[in-house]
């Protein structure tokens, strides 16, 4: 298939990106590319890139393919609670109108990067995909409001399909350390802390980026009638974790760690778990080979590999927050998270 891509050089799209190449797809990518100073490990596959917002994005660049995957948007809490505004222009307002751009070119197939944060807090019964919606951050909110738009778009010719995440983890070229499994390994690697900021009781679904990759290769290769206008909750049943079960793992995997609680650790109004039986069932093709364990130790051995120090993972090349506000300081990009012209910043400077 051809396939636009959005956030092919995020930490999702990174990855997935490759894994379309090896099934033959045809690839093109639309980024803004805030993170392009953000390399961690490995390189991004060359594909051609639309070096363009999406909220500026124009029938003509998603005329003649046959499926968008869409990836890109504002991907965390503290970028959220930056401005929630912008999430709800990015994520929401933005993937509303890509997806009624998709419709009017005739992209017949849109795989819409939706999350499990969609539940919020849901406290520690199993939520399946007819499960409520309660969120509780920006971030969460603009998901399920933009499943709430989109869905009713669904029509003989116009196939949008949901996938449901479970909070990512494991090594992308563009690692992400907000992540629960990401962060605290790399504090216990660069600090001998698993340093847990809640009080470690919340539960969270957990899935290795490499399965979320082979998730959307699933459902783009399916047929139609599998993955009409479907959600499905992204990740392995049995991967539903307690922080603080996922702190006692990176413990027993991180030599001489010990697990410390921040001065303010209180609860996680984010609690929730995750039945992922449904995607299983649907979708014979969709095969997830990883275990928390497994991508401890993946992290583990390419933070010992990198040399990776608590200033690289807390500074500004890394937290996305923290590389946002220096880009915005720096006259790179401006308030609205917009690139600003080279010589626009000539005459700032």
């Amino acid at each position: 298939m051809k396939v636009l891509l959005t956030g092919n050089r995020g930490y999702i799209g990174a990855v997935l990106t490759l894994r379309l190449l090896e099934r033959n797809h045809s690839v093109v990518g639309m980024d803004s590319d805030l993170y392009r100073s953000c390399n961690f490990a490995g390189e991004l596959a060359a594909v051609p890139t639309i070096d363009k917002d999406i909220r500026d994005a124009e029938v003509d660049d998603v005329a003649g393919f046959d499926a968008i995957i869409h990836l890109a948007g504002l991907s965390n809490d503290p970028l959220g609670d930056y401005r929630p505004s912008l999430t709800e222009d990015v994520n929401f307002k933005a993937s509303v109108r890509l997806a009624q751009l998709a419709k009017r070119a005739g992209v017949s197939r849109f795989l819409y990067a939706s999350s499990c944060s969609c539940y919020g807090a849901s406290g520690s019964d199993f939520l399946d995909e007819s499960a409520a919606f309660n969120p509780v951050t920006p971030y969460g909110k603009s998901k399920a409001e933009a499943e709430q738009i989109v869905a009713p778009m669904a029509d003989d010719s116009f196939s949008p399909t949901f996938l449901r995440a479970s909070t990512a983890y494991g090594l992308s070229p563009r690692i992400r350390f907000d992540l629960v499994v990401n962060n605290l390994t790399a504090w216990a690697f660069t600090t001998g802390q698993v340093y847990l900021k809640s009080d470690g009781s919340p539960w969270r679904p957990i899935v290795h980026v490499e399965d979320i990759a082979s998730a959307y290769i699933a459902v783009l290769e399916a047929d139609r009638d599998r993955i009409h206008n479907q959600a499905f909750n992204v990740g392995v049943t049995t991967e539903n974790y307690q922080i603080r079960e996922i702190a006692e793992l990176v413990k027993q995997i991180v030599p001489n760690s010990k697990i410390e609680f921040a001065p303010d650790a209180g609860p996680d109004l984010r609690c929730y778990r995750v039945d992922c039986n449904y995607i299983a069932r649907r979708l014979h093709a969709f095969k997830p080979q990883w275990t928390a364990r497994r991508g401890v130790e993946q992290l583990y051995d390419a933070y010992c590999r990198t040399g990776l120090t608590l200033d690289d993972f807390e500074g500004e090349r890394f937290r996305r927050i923290a590389h946002i506000q220096k880009l915005i300081r720096d006259g790179e990009i401006d308030d609205e998270l917009r690139r600003v012209p080279a010589l626009a910043r000539s005459v700032l400077i």
